[in-house]
């Protein structure tokens, strides 16, 4: 196992934050865990500070350091987001600058997610001064919440714990759930979710197969023909075949179902608002070849954006699909940038609050505020409302987003109906239950994937 940073000390300081993981270590396991300790503090501290994503951050720190082996990445990545994960109960235990309590953080969430660096959670605990048996601890279950928050309780007998405490007391109020609902919502949120991906070009199954033979925990998704779950292990794509031929993207469960209710004809004209580095222009490009013998197929889709550098991600992805039919229309300023009255569909995937990927971006429950949520519906109803104007008469506009509030979703789309009575709801049914809906929210906690916002409307002839 490599040194995890550059301290050669056997107490390790952090010279760009206020504090110090200033402490003894005695053991060569505890020197290896406050090496640890103090980068995962370095990168926690930063987060907290800049307010930025932690994988950017994260990103960022293994490209300038690139001394760390894949074992210590994986001890310093997991570890990071593990905090994040159960930060509603581990900001309980007292103020993190504190060394002690710090390390009592890293061994807990070692514990609560059954980390194989067992070794370094031990000495973790050590240096916490914690009077607890840490290998009593480690025979208790953690299969479920209720487990872990039995284990949380033992570890910390002093402090009465809530599952509810592992999201910020302000999304409930913005995303209100009966008691049911709230358990099996806060189970999914406080597990790591697997990543998904989407064939093209060739069947899930023959991308299953050659993506087992590489030994990735691949299957075949049970929902659509098309969807790939691929396990919860990091990958380097760019060592994948598949994924530099374009056979194969990732994109989650829940954002895969957008593309399906679209469902756009192999001849269909559609128009992608907001699409980002194109994730779902690929889909709908994708699900447009897929329902045509010939090798290429009459209908386009054209892609916008306000991010020049999104849009190009874009055409580089399309490029190594071989996708053709696909083409770029910059947002640059109010006006649209495509005609009016032309498209036999709109995908209106608008900027939100992203409370859906929680999951899967622990941090952002923590660093965002409640006008992630509450401040954006101006901005999503005037997007809808303008991108409106290019649906021509029969033709569909579908609103998306990955959010989980109805005040950035049903809200929304209440308001823009309203406004513009000549568009109607569309029926749609959910792909996970099977019970039909007006407008449809996908749950963490219905298919193992994120959570997702979706409404289907139709322009009256």
């Amino acid at each position: 196992m490599g040194n995890p940073n550059s301290f050669s000390s056997d107490k390790a300081f952090n010279s760009n934050t206020s504090s110090a993981l200033n402490v003894e270590a005695n053991t060569p396991a505890q020197k290896r865990a406050l090496s640890y300790a103090s980068t995962i503090k370095q990168l926690f501290d930063e987060i907290q500070s800049s307010k930025m994503p932690a994988d950017r951050i994260l990103a960022n720190y293994f490209r300038e350091h690139k001394k760390h082996g894949s074992k210590d990445r994986k001890i310093i990545r997991e570890s990071l987001f593990s905090l994040f994960r159960w930060w509603g109960w581990f900001k309980q235990l007292g103020e993190p600058q504190s060394s002690a309590v710090f390390f009592a953080n890293l061994s807990a969430s070692a514990l609560l997610e059954a980390h194989a660096w067992q070794d370094i959670a031990s000495a973790w605990h050590e240096l916490s001064q914690s009077t607890v048996d840490y290998q009593q601890a480690q025979l208790l279950s953690v299969e479920t919440l209720n487990d872990k928050l039995a284990l949380m309780r033992q570890l910390f007998p002093a402090i009465e714990f809530k599952a509810q405490d592992l999201l910020p007391d302000w999304f409930w109020q913005v995303c209100p759930l009966d008691a049911a609902q709230q358990m099996q919502f806060i189970a999914a949120m406080s597990s790591r979710p697997p990543i998904w991906g989407r064939a093209q070009g060739i069947t899930s199954q023959e991308a299953v197969t050659q993506l087992q033979a590489l030994g990735i925990e691949a299957s075949c998704g049970h929902y659509f023909s098309d969807a790939i779950n691929l396990g919860n292990k990091s990958m380097n794509l760019n060592e994948i075949t598949l994924y530099k031929d374009g056979k194969i993207e990732i994109q989650d469960l829940a954002s895969q179902v957008i593309g399906q209710i679209c469902a756009p004809a192999a001849d269909a004209h559609w128009w992608d608002t907001c699409s980002g580095a194109g994730g779902k222009t690929l889909q709908l490009r994708s699900l447009m070849l897929a329902k045509t013998a010939a090798p290429h197929s009459t209908g386009s889709i054209v892609s916008s954006d306000i991010r020049a550098n999104a849009l190009e991600e874009l055409s580089k992805r399309a490029q190594r699909a071989q996708f053709d039919g696909i083409s770029i229309a910059r947002w640059k300023s109010d006006a649209l940038p495509v005609p009016a009255d032309h498209f036999d569909g709109v995908l209106v995937d608008a900027p939100c609050s992203c409370t859906g990927t929680w999951r899967r971006n622990p941090d952002m429950r923590w660093l965002d505020g409640i006008e992630a949520v509450t401040g954006k519906a101006a901005l999503q109803l005037d997007i809808l409302s303008r991108s409106s104007k290019a649906v021509k008469a029969g033709g569909v506009l579908v609103y998306a987003t990955c959010s989980l509030s109805p005040i950035e979703n049903q809200d929304v789309v209440t308001a823009f109906l309203q406004q513009h009575p000549e568009f109607t709801l569309t029926p749609i049914r959910h792909p996970f239950t099977g019970e039909q809906t007006e407008m449809l929210t996908v749950w963490p906690f219905e298919a193992n994937s994120d959570g997702m916002f979706v409404a289907k409307m139709q322009r009256k002839v």
